[in-house]
């Protein structure tokens, strides 16, 4: 029986580090570990799933679909298992399989706000407004305060000439969030014009701004694919402009096609080397898709030595030595990045991540002692980072303190249950480079 019960808790210790390897982003050793564990727990839901959100991660949506069809077939009531699959069939183009899973989802829980607003969602990226128009409208009885299903809901009003809902609808939205996508909204609207897009093919003057304001919309309201062809235009017509360079490996990035998202952040970083906000980008990109180590790591050398003094670009560059060495299988000099890491915290005490990393560093090398105080460091200046508690767990196990660990790891699950915190961070990133990159200077075709 205790020999059962050991076998249970080292699956279950697997299967955690599996998690934290998926939440931070390290997709590869995540799908490895899952795979490893999956002949140990067949027919393991929790497992089937979170393998095919990693392949998914990993825009390998063939393998992430296998994987999510067999978490459909162990728990059919899953609204969220059935979500994920469809997600992956929509973006592998199997348009009508995804329908049949969204529909499905909604069946499960038709008074929940999300599968109502991801069918919505899904008709309107398959051209068929009018049917998404019933489920936006329910989402939005929902949750009336949603701003995405909101506008999502007042572009459909608009394209099928509901005029006065739409405007109603954006007003009551400008009450809470005055952006300028909704005064562009509602320009619109008052202009009586039914045809958004094909209205911005015509007419749209193609200058810098309005392809940048065009691509920006898209992306911010996750429409991806033409989100991507507007910024593609956008950089022919404008190959020395920065910020849609920025703009096309964001959407690129958003849509998961990492390697090309890298590409076109390298591109960037070439055009205006001193510009931070690429280099933000460029570092999520390259965490998915390490294969271009050496240019990448060539932007963030010349970016550190750029900007000596600022804290976030030795970070990036240690952190590009690391991934880098390990995606290339070489020796990695790990002196050379505990230095940079040190240098980084140095430049700027209040930046987590380096004191979570300079962890990951020690606590590779079983060095605890040095570990510990850097994870409490870094929880101290941001609590919510579920990798720092699991992490920080883990190493508290190694030196004989279960009950400390315990208490990691029960925040790290509190934590993972809030995942959706992080996507909502990585919008407001998104947010952030469009307003200030809105006040860029325009560049010449």
């Amino acid at each position: 029986m205790a020999a059962d019960d050991n076998q249970k808790q080292k699956l279950d210790r697997q299967f955690q580090s599996a998690v934290a390897q998926y939440d931070s982003g390290r997709f590869a050793e995540a799908a490895a570990q899952l795979e490893d564990l999956l002949p140990q727990v067949p027919n393991n839901f929790e497992v089937e799933e979170l393998l095919g959100m990693t392949y998914s991660s990993m825009s390998q949506d063939t393998k992430a679909i296998e994987h999510l069809e067999a978490a459909v077939r162990l728990k059919p009531d899953s609204a969220d298992a059935r979500t994920n699959l469809a997600a992956s069939l929509s973006r592998s183009g199997k348009t009508e399989l995804a329908g049949v899973q969204f529909r499905k989802a909604l069946e499960l829980e038709p008074r929940n706000y999300t599968p109502n607003h991801n069918l919505g969602e899904f008709y309107i990226q398959s051209g068929k407004i009018a049917d998404a128009r019933p489920f936006l409208e329910q989402a939005q009885r929902i949750n009336p305060s949603s701003y995405d299903n909101g506008y999502d809901l007042a572009m459909a009003n608009l394209l099928t000439g509901r005029l006065g809902e739409a405007r109603q609808l954006v007003q009551n939205l400008m009450r809470s969030n005055n952006t300028g996508e909704l005064h562009n909204l509602l320009a619109q609207i008052d202009e009586k014009d039914g045809k958004f897009v094909e209205a911005a093919n015509e007419h749209m003057d193609p200058s810098e701004d309005n392809l940048f304001d065009w691509g920006s919309e898209l992306l911010l309201h996750r429409t991806y694919e033409p989100a991507i062809d507007v910024f593609r235009e956008a950089t022919r017509r404008y190959p020395s402009s920065p910020r849609l360079q920025i703009g096309l490996g964001m959407t690129l990035y958003s849509r998961g096609l990492y390697e090309e998202a890298v590409k076109a952040l390298l591109a960037a970083a070439d055009l205006n080397p001193s510009d931070p906000r690429c280099y933000l980008f460029l570092s999520k990109a390259y965490d998915s898709s390490p294969n271009q180590a050496e240019e990448v790591i060539q932007r963030f050398r010349r970016y550190s030595e750029i900007e000596p003094s600022n804290a976030l670009a030795q970070y990036y560059y240690a952190m590009s030595l690391w991934k880098g060495k390990q995606a290339q299988g070489a020796g990695l000099n790990r002196q050379v990045v505990e230095s940079l890491l040190k240098k980084s915290i140095e430049l700027d005490g209040k930046l987590p991540e380096p004191h979570m990393q300079l962890g990951n560093l020690y606590a590779d090398q079983h060095e605890y002692e040095k570990s510990i105080p850097e994870y409490v460091r870094a929880l101290e200046l941001n609590p919510n980072l579920p990798e720092a508690h699991y992490r920080l767990g883990a190493d508290y196990v190694h030196v004989g303190q279960k009950d400390r660990a315990q208490s990691e790891f029960d925040v790290y699950q509190k934590l993972r249950a809030q995942h959706m915190a992080e996507l909502d961070k990585e919008r407001a990133e998104v947010q952030q480079f469009v307003y200030s990159a809105k006040a860029a200077p325009s560049t010449k075709p």
